[in-house]
């Protein structure tokens, strides 16, 4: 039996990360939600990554949320689906308490069902990267539609593109 971990469309990025992490003694936290922990293990993956790695958090339901990631019962009763605003606020919140350098987040609707919001439509991911200097963050869609797995695997790719071009410089906090 053959199997390949992390998906092939993930594992560039994936590696190319973990070389600029390495290279700078810099440390990355995960806090994601459709992804799956996707974005965690595929940063797990890489030779040496107990030397960037500081922890993740798969947030997939509001109730994680309150229990480990600083939410309220406000944030719940104000939920609207994945957000700009509550990638950032997730992010920001894991790597001051994980103390990383980096916390890439996600938070999308992977399918095959959504809603009929913009953010509740399969395909929508939003994501952040917080810094101690400050949060960018971004929204994509896959174009998947209802590809389960195949958005599951783009909004970590995207997710560690983001992460890339903060760590590069060649994104705007």
């Amino acid at each position: 039996m053959t199997f390949t971990f992390p998906p092939p469309a993930v594992r560039e990025v994936a590696s190319e990360v973990s070389t600029l992490l390495k290279e700078r003694s810099q440390t990355v936290c995960v806090a994601e939600t459709a992804a799956g922990g996707l974005i965690s293990a595929s940063l797990l993956s890489t030779p040496g990554a107990s030397k960037i790695y500081k922890g993740g958090l798969t947030l997939y339901t509001l109730e994680s949320r309150i229990a480990f990631a600083g939410w309220t019962q406000d944030n719940m009763k104000a939920y609207k689906g994945p957000t700009e605003d509550v990638v950032k606020g997730l992010a920001e919140n894991v790597r001051e308490t994980l103390g990383a350098t980096y916390c890439v987040c996600e938070s999308g609707t992977a399918g095959p069902t959504g809603g009929n919001t913009r953010n509740r439509t399969p395909g929508y991911v939003a994501l952040a990267v917080a810094t101690e200097k400050g949060t960018s963050t971004k929204e994509a869609d896959t174009g998947l539609g209802g590809d389960r797995e195949g958005n599951m695997v783009a909004f970590a790719v995207e997710g560690l593109k983001l992460l890339r071009d903060i760590i590069k410089g060649n994104a705007k906090l």
